[in-house]
C-alpha cells in the first residue's frame, strides 16, 4: 500500500485546525499575544509627552528630541530581524516571552535613567522587545487560527494597540492633572509600560509549539496531531512518524520570484504606512503644538486622547470585524487612498492647517482609515503569506523595513514641521500614502478564506525538495 505524500499528511493533520470554530483557546492566545501590542502603543505615545516634560528639565536640543523619538524604533528594526529568524530556527515556543522580558526590563530601567544617554540605552532595549513582538505574536496567532476567522484573530491582536493609545494619554493627563511634579511624572509614565508586558511573560513561556511549525520545520507528525486534537477537542486523524521538513533556507525569499514580489509588497507597503503613521503618532504633541501654539501640554494630551478615542480605536476594530469579508488587499488599498486624500487636502487647501476644528476633523478621519486600513493589514499580510519555515524571516524583514520607515519619520518629523510647516509635511505624507496604494495593488495577493498553507504558497517549497517523501508515516482514525 502506498504511503501518503508529505503534502497530504500535512493537509490531513492541519485541516481540523483550519475548520474548527473559535474557542476559549483562541481567546487566551489573543490576550497573551495582544498585551505586547498594548505596551507597544503605550510606549509609542508616551515618549512624546515625556520629551515635552524633559525638554526644560534636561535642556534638550532638537537633536536630543529626534533621538529620543526614534531610538526605540531603530532598535525595533533589529529586534524584528533577530526574533523573526530565531523563531524559524529554534521554534516559536523556545523564543516566545523573551521579547516581553525586554519590554518589561527596558521600561523599568528607563524610569530610573539619570541622563539622556542612559535613557537612550534603555529605550533601545524597549525597542528590541517591540520589534521582536511583531513577528512572534502575529505568527503564533496566525498559526493557531482557523481559515475563516484568521484575519479577525490576527487583526484583533494588533487592535490591542488601540487600547494602548487610549491608556497612554489617559495616564499622562492623570499625572499632569493631579499635580505630580514633572520630574516624577515622566518616570512614572515610562515605568507603567512594564506592567502589561510583565503580566504575560509566564503565559508566553508556557505556550505550546504550533502544529504548523512542528510539521513544516520539524516533520513531527505525531506531535502536531496531538496539539491539533488538544486545540480542537474533537476526534482527529492520528498519525505517527515523520515527514521530510521543508526547506528553511532564507535564500528562497530572494531566489523565488513569487516570494520576492510578496516580500517587496509586505515590506515596503509597511514602510510607507509607518512613515505616515509614526511620524504623526510619535510627534502628536508637536503636531498639536504647531496647530495650537498657545495650548498647554495637558490640553494637547487630552486632544490626542479624544482623537484616539473617536477615530483610532474604532478603526482597529472595524478592520478586525470586516477583514475576513472585505479582504486584506481591499482594506489596505482603501486605507492608503483615504490617507492620500486627507493629507492632500490638508496640504492643498490654503489656510485649513490654521483652522483648528477643520484640521482636527480631517486629521481624525485619516487616523480612522489608518487603523481601518494599512496599519492593520500590513501586520496581517506577513503573518499569512510566507511559508512556515521562513515565515518569521519574511515577517521580520517586513516589520524591520516598516520600523525603519517609522524611525526615519520620527527622527525627521520635528525638522519637517519647522522647514515645511504643517501643511507641507502633510503633502509629503500624501505622496507616501499614494505609493503604498500602488504597491499593494501590484505586489500582494488576497489571502482571505484560504488555509494558511494555501495563503503562503507552501506547495512551492514542497516542489523544491519535498517531493512527497515521508519516513515511517502512519495515519489512522482516532476513535
Amino acid at each position: 500500500m502506498d504511503r501518503p505524500s508529505a503534502s497530504s499528511v500535512r493537509d490531513t493533520v492541519l485541516r481540523p485546525l483550519e475548520d474548527v470554530g473559535l474557542s476559549s483557546f483562541h481567546w487566551r492566545t489573543w490576550i497573551t499575544a495582544g498585551m505586547g501590542f498594548f505596551t507597544d502603543a503605550y510606549d509609542l505615545f508616551i515618549i512624546g509627552v515625556v520629551t515635552s516634560l524633559l525638554t526644560p528639565l534636561w535642556h534638550l536640543s532638537t537633536l536630543d528630541l529626534m533621538l529620543l523619538n526614534s531610538t526605540a524604533l531603530f532598535a525595533a528594526v533589529l529586534g524584528a530581524l533577530i526574533f523573526g529568524r530565531l523563531m524559524d530556527r529554534l521554534g516559536r515556543k523556545t523564543v516566545y516571552g523573551v521579547e516581553a522580558m525586554l519590554l518589561t526590563g527596558g521600561a523599568i530601567l528607563s524610569a530610573f535613567s539619570i541622563n539622556i544617554w542612559w535613557l537612550l540605552v534603555f529605550r533601545f532595549v524597549v525597542g528590541l522587545g517591540v520589534g521582536g513582538d511583531y513577528p512572534m505574536s502575529g505568527i503564533i496567532m496566525s498559526e493557531y487560527s482557523n481559515r475563516k476567522r484568521r484575519g479577525f484573530l490576527v487583526n484583533a491582536v494588533f487592535a490591542m494597540q488601540g487600547f494602548g493609545l487610549l491608556v497612554g494619554p489617559a495616564v499622562a493627563a492623570l499625572l499632569l492633572g493631579t499635580g505630580v511634579s514633572d520630574s516624577l511624572a515622566w518616570r512614572l509614565m515610562l515605568g507603567f509600560g512594564a506592567i502589561p508586558a510583565g503580566i504575560v511573560i509566564v503565559l508566553r513561556r508556557r505556550i505550546t509549539e504550533t502544529p504548523h511549525f512542528m510539521l513544516g520545520a520539524r516533520g513531527d507528525v505525531e506531535g502536531a496531531a496531538k496539539v491539533v486534537q488538544r486545540v480542537t477537542e474533537a476526534p482527529l486523524p492520528a498519525a505517527s512518524g515523520h515527514v521530510t521538513p521543508l526547506n528553511n533556507s532564507g535564500r528562497i525569499l530572494w531566489t523565488n520570484r513569487s516570494f520576492l514580489l510578496t516580500l517587496v509588497g509586505t515590506a515596503f507597503s509597511w514602510m510607507f504606512l509607518d512613515m505616515a503613521f509614526y511620524g504623526n503618532s510619535v510627534s502628536a504633541s508637536l503636531v498639536m503644538k504647531a496647530l495650537q501654539p498657545k495650548g498647554t501640554l495637558i490640553t494637547d494630551t487630552l486632544t490626542s486622547l479624544l482623537i484616539f478615542l473617536v477615530a483610532a480605536v474604532p478603526g482597529y476594530w472595524v478592520s478586525a470585524l470586516t477583514i475576513d469579508r472585505l479582504g486584506r488587499k481591499f482594506i489596505q488599498i482603501m486605507g492608503f487612498g483615504v490617507m492620500t486624500l486627507a493629507y492632500g487636502l490638508l496640504w492643498l487647501v490654503p489656510g485649513i492647517a490654521g483652522q483648528t476644528t477643520e484640521f482636527l476633523l480631517i486629521y481624525a478621519i485619516s487616523y480612522f482609515f489608518i487603523e481601518f486600513g494599512p496599519n492593520s493589514t500590513t501586520f496581517v499580510f506577513p503573518a499569512e503569506v510566507f511559508p512556515v519555515t521562513v515565515r518569521g524571516l519574511g515577517f521580520g524583514i517586513s516589520a524591520s523595513v516598516g520600523k525603519l520607515g517609522a524611525a526615519i519619520a520620527a527622527f525627521l518629523f520635528p525638522i519637517l514641521l519647522v522647514q515645511l510647516h504643517l501643511s507641507g509635511t502633510m503633502g509629503l505624507l500624501a505622496g507616501i500614502s499614494a505609493l503604498g496604494a500602488v504597491l499593494t495593488w501590484v505586489a500582494l495577493h488576497e489571502s482571505k478564506g484560504l488555509t494558511l498553507r494555501e495563503a503562503s504558497n507552501e506547495h512551492l517549497l514542497e516542489s523544491m525538495g519535498d517531493a512527497g517523501g515521508t519516513t515511517a508515516t502512519r495515519m489512522r482514525t482516532a476513535r
